[in-house]
C-alpha cells in the first residue's frame, strides 16, 4: 500500500516537472478614472475660549472684604463679584467734597467782589488795578473749584473701585483669593468668560487656504461653509459655527495662520479651555478622486499603477493636493479620465505585472 502511494506521488511530481507549485495572485481590484465632486472634511485641533474672556484684577490696593461669587457661577453684566475695604476711599471722598465746598464758597465771594468792582470802576470810583486784581482773584477761585472738583471725582472713582462688578455676562473661572487677603493692581482675582458665544481657535496651513480660495482674491469669510465642533469623545456639538477671523500674517515657524470659528452657546454647555476638533467641509468639484490605497508612497513620490492595453500595470507619478478625506485623495496630474488603475492590492504590484486576465 505504501509503495502504491509513493508511485502516485512520483507520477504527480513527474507530470509537473518536479516543481513545487507557487501561490500567485492573479487578479487585482481596479477602477476606471472619472471626474466627480467630493466633500472633504478638514479637521483641526482647537481650543475653546469665550468671545469676551475678561481677567479680573483690582484697580486699587486694600483688604479684600468679601468674595460675592463662586467658581463656575453664571453672572450677568454688573453683578457684584468682590468688595474691597472702602473706608479709606470713603474718607478721601468726604475730604475732597469738603474742600470742594470751601472752594465753591470762595469762588462765590470772589465773584461778588469782581462784580462789585466792575460797577465801581464803571463809575470811576476804583482804579483799573483794583478791578484787575478782583478779576484775578475770581479766576483763581474758579481754578480752585475745578481742581477740587477733579479731586472729588477721582475719589468717587476710587471708591467705586472698591466694589468690583462683572464687565460682561458669563461664567466665573477659578478664584485663588479669599476674604481678608491684601490685594493690589497685579492680583489675579478671577476670569469672567463671556460664554454667550464661544470661539474655537485653530491653525490652518497657508496651502490649504490657497486651495480653498482657488485663486479668488475677492473671497471673504462669508464664502466659508458652516463648521462643526467635535468634543474629544467624538461627540458632535449640536450647533454649527462660522469662521469669523483669520490672522493676516503667516507664522514663519509653522507656515500656518490662526483662525477662529465662532459657535453660539445659548445653553452654556461650552466652556473656555475645552479642547476638541473643528471640522470644515471642503467642497471640491469636477476633479479626479482615487482611493488612498491606490496611491503608493515611495520616498517623496506618489505612484499609482496604471493598467496598459496588454493588461499589465506600470507605475506613473501622480500629484495630489494637500487635502484628503479619510478614504480618498484628489489627484491633479499623472492620470486622466478613462485610465484604469489598480486600487486594492496596489502595494503588491510589481512593475509590468499582468493584473487583468
Amino acid at each position: 500500500m505504501k509503495k502504491n502511494l509513493l508511485f502516485v506521488v512520483a507520477v504527480i511530481l513527474t507530470a509537473c516537472g518536479g516543481d513545487i507549485p507557487k501561490v500567485v495572485q492573479t487578479s487585482y481590484q481596479t477602477m476606471t478614472i472619472k471626474k466627480s465632486d467630493i466633500t472633504i472634511p478638514l479637521k483641526y485641533s482647537a481650543t475653546l475660549k469665550g468671545t469676551s474672556d475678561v481677567t479680573i484684577k483690582p484697580q486699587i490696593s486694600g483688604q479684600l472684604m468679601e468674595v460675592c461669587i463662586t467658581e463656575g457661577q453664571q453672572v450677568k453684566k454688573g453683578d457684584v463679584l468682590f468688595r474691597i475695604d472702602s473706608r479709606n476711599a470713603q474718607l478721601e471722598l468726604e475730604s475732597a467734597e469738603a474742600n470742594l465746598l470751601a472752594a465753591q464758597a470762595q469762588e462765590s465771594s470772589a465773584k461778588l467782589e469782581f462784580e462789585s468792582n466792575t460797577n465801581l470802576y464803571a463809575k470811576g470810583i476804583v482804579s483799573k488795578y483794583v478791578l484787575d486784581n478782583a478779576e484775578n482773584q475770581y479766576k483763581q477761585a474758579q481754578a480752585s473749584v475745578a481742581q477740587y472738583t477733579a479731586t472729588a471725582n477721582r475719589a468717587r472713582v476710587n471708591l467705586s473701585y472698591c466694589t468690583i462688578t462683572a464687565p460682561v455676562a458669563g461664567l466665573i473661572g477659578s478664584i485663588p483669593v479669599f476674604a481678608g487677603d491684601q490685594v493690589n493692581s497685579s492680583t489675579y482675582l478671577t476670569m469672567v468668560s463671556g460664554n454667550a458665544k464661544m470661539y474655537a481657535e485653530f491653525s490652518v496651513s497657508e496651502s490649504v487656504l490657497e486651495e480653498r480660495a482657488n485663486g479668488d482674491a475677492e473671497g471673504t469669510l462669508d464664502d466659508f461653509p458652516d463648521v462643526t465642533f467635535l468634543f474629544k469623545s467624538g461627540t458632535e456639538y449640536a450647533k454649527k459655527g462660522r469662521i469669523t477671523s483669520i490672522t493676516g500674517t503667516v507664522d514663519r515657524t509653522t507656515g500656518a495662520l490662526t483662525c477662529k470659528a465662532t459657535f453660539p452657546n445659548p445653553n452654556g454647555v461650552l466652556y473656555s479651555g475645552i479642547q476638541g476638533t473643528v471640522v470644515i467641509p471642503f467642497d471640491v468639484k469636477d476633479v479626479i478622486v482615487v482611493p488612498q490605497n491606490a496611491v503608493v508612497r515611495l520616498q517623496d513620490k506618489s505612484l499609482v499603477y496604471k493598467v496598459a492595453a496588454d493588461s499589465c500595470a506600470y507605475s506613473v507619478i501622480v500629484q495630489t493636493v494637500g487635502i484628503s478625506s479619510e478614504r480618498d485623495l484628489v489627484v491633479t496630474s499623472g492620470i486622466e479620465v478613462g485610465d484604469v488603475i489598480v486600487t486594492e492590492g496596489a502595494n503588491n504590484v510589481q512593475e509590468g505585472q499582468r493584473v487583468l486576465f
